[in-house]
């Protein structure tokens, strides 16, 4: 590891960043330093914003992934490199972040998912747990079994995004499958663990690929991946009737709005909708 790596990685540690965002800062800069085949200390201001402009132009990134870059690199010539707030504000300026309706799927088609495809016991119980409790992917992986407090009703999630512990759901159902999960299996600290290192939880990567090849054999739309499961979670609740900021806590979300996105109207709630002027009688009073 080089010097400016491990000075990079000692400030975001100081920052408390998650291993998680520590990893996706690193490998962006790592990329910076490839494209220029130079260390990124030695990469000038205007540089900077020609390597911006190569990856929305020619590379076609996604806005997610260039919001990330900028912030990544950022991080780096502030804090590593100590260069000037206003330089890196001059040649790393923020994009606004598009504002995207999450993609769901309808509960006949969790139904289908679960019926149709060919999954082992520990990869459909996983990814009922992503859907039954509304977890990011991250976290369904990283749950212990003493997270799961079946007295009541709730799974624990330590430090999850933002490094916040917060409960969610058990649902009776889920308990159940869980159950029969843990009785073929018997894990003893990870409730997932890893078929392959030892002592090790199942890895991101590899529950994409399984959920991939489940909706790919449910013959189901593609949403955007696994996530799709927390937003169908988040989603279905709305509609059955639960406040918002119940779901707001269960997701882990600091801002209410965020949970907010999550306001889809069935079209046939849509329909049978009357309106308010309904209730108000137009009558004339006059004879």
């Amino acid at each position: 590891m080089t010097i400016l790596r491990q000075k990079f990685i000692d400030e975001m540690q100081v920052r408390g960043f998650s291993p998680q965002t520590q990893e996706v800062y690193v490998n962006a800069v790592s990329q910076l330093a490839r494209h220029y085949q130079r260390s990124p200390d030695r990469i000038s201001d205007d540089e900077l914003k020609a390597y911006l402009l190569y990856k929305i132009r020619v590379l076609r990134s996604a806005a997610g992934t260039v919001i990330v870059t900028v912030s990544a690199l950022r991080c780096f010539y502030r804090h590593a490199l100590h260069r000037s707030i206003r330089r890196v504000e001059d040649s790393l300026p923020r994009m606004k972040k598009p504002v995207l309706r999450p993609r769901v799927y309808s509960q006949e088609q969790i139904g289908r998912l679960f019926q149709m495809a060919k999954m082992n016991g520990k990869h459909r119980a996983l990814l009922l747990t992503i859907y039954a409790a509304g977890l990011r992917v991250s976290e369904a992986c990283r749950l212990r079994v003493k997270d799961i407090c079946s007295d009541r009703g709730l799974i624990r999630v330590e430090q999850g995004k933002g490094a916040k512990d917060r409960y969610t759901v058990l649902s009776p159902k889920l308990l159940t499958e869980l159950r029969v999960y843990f009785r073929h299996e018997r894990p003893t600290d990870w409730l997932f663990p890893s078929g392959h290192i030892e002592g090790r939880p199942l890895t991101t990567s590899s529950v994409r690929h399984v959920f991939a090849r489940a909706v790919q054999a449910a013959g189901l739309p593609d949403h955007g991946g696994v996530h799709s499961l927390r937003h169908s979670f988040a989603t279905h609740l709305l509609e059955a009737g639960i406040a918002l900021p119940v779901i707001q806590r269960m997701l882990g979300h600091t801002n209410l709005g965020t949970t907010a996105r999550y306001f889809h109207v069935k079209s046939e709630l849509l329909c049978a909708l009357k309106g308010p002027l309904e209730a108000i009688d137009l009558r004339s009073l006059s004879t």
